[in-house]
């Protein structure tokens, strides 16, 4: 009985690529930190970066918005009347709320 010949490439007989090979195949699939893994941790890590610039901004906003109300009775004043709808002895709030 003759089987045929299969003719397997030189490079899959060299015993150090074949195990390069299934190396690179368990870490980019199998490892704990496989391709799959890490490209969804570099995802959440841009996210998180975004996240990051956004509060960073809010934070200069209140602080500016802090040091204005400190430096100046008037401001402070009108950050009462327009935040907690304070208003002095003689007059009155209308409070206007939109529907969506």
């Amino acid at each position: 009985m003759n089987l045929p010949k299969v003719n397997i490439p030189s490079f899959l007989k060299n015993k150090y690529i074949l195990t390069l090979v299934v190396f690179g195949v368990w870490v980019a699939f199998f490892d704990q930190n496989n391709l799959w893994d890490r490209a969804k941790l570099s995802s959440r890590i841009e996210q998180l970066e975004k996240q990051k610039h956004h509060y960073q901004v809010e934070i200069e906003q209140n602080e500016r918005k802090l040091s204005e109300i400190q430096e100046s009775p008037e401001s402070l004043e009108k950050f009462a009347r327009e935040e907690y709808l304070m208003k002095k002895k003689d007059e009155d709030i209308f409070v206007i709320v939109e529907k969506d």
